[in-house]
């Protein structure tokens, strides 16, 4: 995995088989499909946080090898995985950032919030994208969260900007709201916080509060 451009995705382990929380980019297929296979079992269901290039980029040819795997992603991001940059009716006016080209992959599955995907549970998570989805395992506690939140380079919600590490906050759709999912998903009260760049944080709940805190005073302004 390259230094520059560090992206995680999940494996969860379910009776039957796995799930896949997000693709990451295309040289990244060989080594999910490797783990699989460590594991021991199929990957039978790929969910999708959002749709951004570095989260979708093996995709299309991880469904070439696991045809039968269930793809869900939300309602609202399924526009943007497609290529769709409008604004649905209603959503702040601010620019959908995306540059997906070519995903051939169709989900089979929308999700929306509380959705129960065996032992996950969807939480929508808008901002970073507007159809940002977190998910949240419900025998452990782990939250799995996206780009919500980021620990590489310092914790930090979609849009405050890290220096060590700021593409996450330059891809992000709208500031305000990304700061009122991060509460709602600080208020879950997560056991294990697992993001889309960075290392996994235990026991997080203070250091989401803190980072909430922190965007907070720097968004000031946004709407």
């Amino acid at each position: 995995m390259p230094l520059f451009f560090p992206v995680n995705v999940y494996l969860v382990e379910e009776e039957n088989g796995l799930t896949l929380i997000d693709c990451g980019m295309s040289f990244m297929q060989q080594g999910i499909t490797e783990a699989a296979f460590r594991i021991g079992k199929p990957i039978t269901t790929i969910l999708l946080t959002h749709a951004h290039p570095d989260h979708v980029g093996a995709l299309d040819g991880l469904k070439q090898r696991f045809p039968e795997a269930e793809l869900a992603i939300s309602a609202r991001d399924a526009l943007l995985l497609r290529g769709d940059t409008s604004l649905a009716p209603g959503e702040p006016d601010a620019p959908v950032k995306n540059s997906l080209k070519g995903i051939q992959a169709v989900p089979d599955r929308l999700l929306k919030d509380g959705d129960l995907i065996a032992s996950l549970q969807a939480v929508a998570s808008p901002g970073h994208t507007p159809g940002h989805m977190a998910f949240l395992d419900r025998r452990s506690g782990v939250l799995i969260a996206g780009d919500a939140f980021q620990t590489r380079g310092g914790m930090a919600v979609s849009g405050d900007v890290r220096w060590n590490f700021p593409f996450p906050a330059w891809g992000t759709w709208h500031k305000a709201t990304a700061l009122h999912s991060a509460r709602r998903l600080s208020d879950l009260r997560p056991q294990v916080l697992a993001c889309g760049h960075g290392s996994m944080v235990l026991q997080p709940y203070d250091a989401m509060q803190q980072v909430v805190a922190r965007a907070a005073s720097r968004f000031e302004g946004h709407r």
